[in-house]
């Protein structure tokens, strides 16, 4: 038998929830208003992860979602400083040994708690990685002093040691997820970061969701996706949708598109990427340091930058720019002299000129920078054609030599020269490490090892200085621009910060 008196009570209770209801949230196509909460940011980037594993690649779409999944002993934040990660401090013992204490009670997403064994199995396995061991070269070796202390070794002093810990190769991983999965890791990754990794739909999207026990507290927006969407235009029509909230990297054409537009919101900032065209030092013509020369002589530089990215970046004079620590800004940039480089030509032996082929991406800047060097080419002789690969090929294939020329990105991402030169120019990195110039000389090999091993600051930036002048002369590269950053997303998304190193973290973002 039913309580009439309840039955009233209850009725009242839902008439009320009603009326509520029509008062909070947005129309919707009846005009009712309903209140929603929104858990989820898409952000969109120009290409698919290759592997979640950080000892497995080295390129950015990759590291920018193992940025949110894993922490690493320090951070490097975007003010370039280097602050505590999974290490709450470290102290210099002396010029070769760093000790890190960890914070206690760190957990994995697996539920396992980050102990110094862990810290240990991720370097020792870090220094045995093709792709990413030359980060830490310098390091000798990790002892575990007790569960909560590491000390990492180098035989001689490493300067930047602490920088090239911030990097995203040096993210902590968990060694029983590790074995567990074996060589399925990269696509079943375990950090202490403050997003977990959810599923992998191939070519399409990485879903990550907050983790409730990460150390500095959980996230602000629950769920991060991250899409893959190649064609820039079509990152920028998905933002006028409303189909995603933040769009990496607006292809030039799009910008004044997206910033004009009053539902969302442009943001610019200066980065640490290098863009260069790559030529194969061990390839035919190639091999001659004046062909070389001239090849740089023929591209118009400034051209490129007015076109493909309408200014929004900065001449190249050297392979690492103005806010990379031991830049040398005496070295001045070749300038387009067709002439001079018809001459170099005929010096080498190539009056005629000769074929060549520069690879690209799928890649719509890349291929227009393409189109735009084959032609001026054409001008002093050369003949080029353009072989467009996929982005995945495109990287195995040049890591092998397989290449003449190539266009590619590096991003100097602990801001200190010594990632941004041992990599690309040591003769030991030739191939997939960096060095896909497959360059090499021994004075500059030398110059390497002794900025990185010089403990004072003015004696690095002096060798690094000299070894910038000796690697524009022998041009291993046409240096394109430092390429200023962006990214467009909707209005309501606040606290994105732009990360110099274009790693976002996306812990602090909400939705207002």
């Amino acid at each position: 038998m039913f309580n009439k008196r309840l039955v009233t009570i209850l009725s009242t209770m839902l008439i009320l929830a009603l009326a509520l209801t029509g008062c909070a949230g947005g129309n919707t196509d009846t005009g009712t208003e309903v209140s929603e909460v929104k858990d989820t940011i898409i952000i969109a980037q120009g290409a698919d992860a290759k592997s979640l594993d950080p000892h497995a690649t080295n390129d950015q779409p990759s590291s920018r979602v193992s940025k949110q999944i894993y922490s690493r002993l320090v951070e490097m934040n975007e003010e370039m400083e280097i602050v505590s990660g999974a290490a709450e401090s470290w102290t210099f013992v002396d010029d070769t040994t760093v000790e890190f204490k960890l914070r206690e009670g760190v957990k994995f997403h697996n539920g396992e708690e980050l102990k110094a064994s862990d810290v240990k199995f991720t370097l020792d396995r870090m220094m045995e990685s093709k792709k990413v061991a030359h980060i830490i070269e310098a390091v000798t070796g990790v002892e575990v002093i007790d569960e909560y202390t590491v000390q990492v070794k180098t035989e001689e002093p490493f300067g930047p040691l602490l920088s090239h810990l911030t990097h995203t190769a040096a993210s902590i991983l968990n060694e029983k997820a590790v074995t567990e999965a074996g060589d399925d890791y990269g696509q079943a990754p375990v950090g202490t970061g403050p997003y977990k990794f959810v599923s992998w739909s191939a070519g399409d999207k990485i879903t990550l969701e907050s983790f409730a026990e990460y150390f500095d507290g959980e996230a602000a927006i629950k769920n991060v996706v991250f899409r893959n969407i190649t064609e820039g235009t079509n990152r920028t029509i998905g933002l006028e949708t409303g189909e995603i909230d933040v769009a990496y990297d607006i292809e030039p054409i799009d910008k004044q598109r997206v910033a004009d537009d009053e539902k969302l919101q442009l943001v610019e900032s200066p980065s640490l990427s290098y863009n260069y065209i790559g030529i194969n030092t061990t390839k035919g013509p190639l091999t001659d340091v004046k062909v070389r020369q001239a090849i740089n002589y023929a591209i118009d530089v400034e051209t490129i930058i007015e076109v493909t990215e309408e200014g929004a970046a900065e001449l190249a004079t050297t392979p690492i720019g103005p806010r990379v620590f031991g830049h040398n800004a005496d070295v001045q940039p070749y300038g387009y002299d067709v002439e001079k480089a018809k001459a170099l030509l005929a010096e080498a032996g190539y009056a005629d000129g000769f074929s060549t082929t520069i690879w690209t991406n799928d890649n719509p800047v890349r291929m227009q920078i393409a189109q735009i060097v084959q032609a001026q080419l054409a001008e002093a002789g050369i003949d080029v054609v353009i072989e467009p690969l996929e982005w995945g090929s495109y990287l195995e294939r040049t890591a092998k030599g397989e290449h003449d020329m190539f266009i590619l990105g590096w991003t100097t991402v602990t801001a200190d020269a010594d990632y941004g030169l041992y990599a690309l120019y040591h003769s030991t990195q030739k191939g997939g490490a960096g060095n896909r110039d497959f360059y090499e000389n021994a004075e500059v090999d030398e110059l390497l090892e002794e900025g990185r091993m010089a403990t004072d600051a003015e004696a690095r930036k002096d060798a690094y200085g000299k070894a910038q002048e000796i690697i524009v002369a022998e041009s291993p590269d046409v240096m394109l621009y430092y390429k200023t950053q962006n990214i467009g997303a909707q209005k309501g998304v606040k606290g994105f910060k732009l990360h110099p190193a274009g790693h976002h973290n996306i812990y602090n973002v909400s939705f207002e």
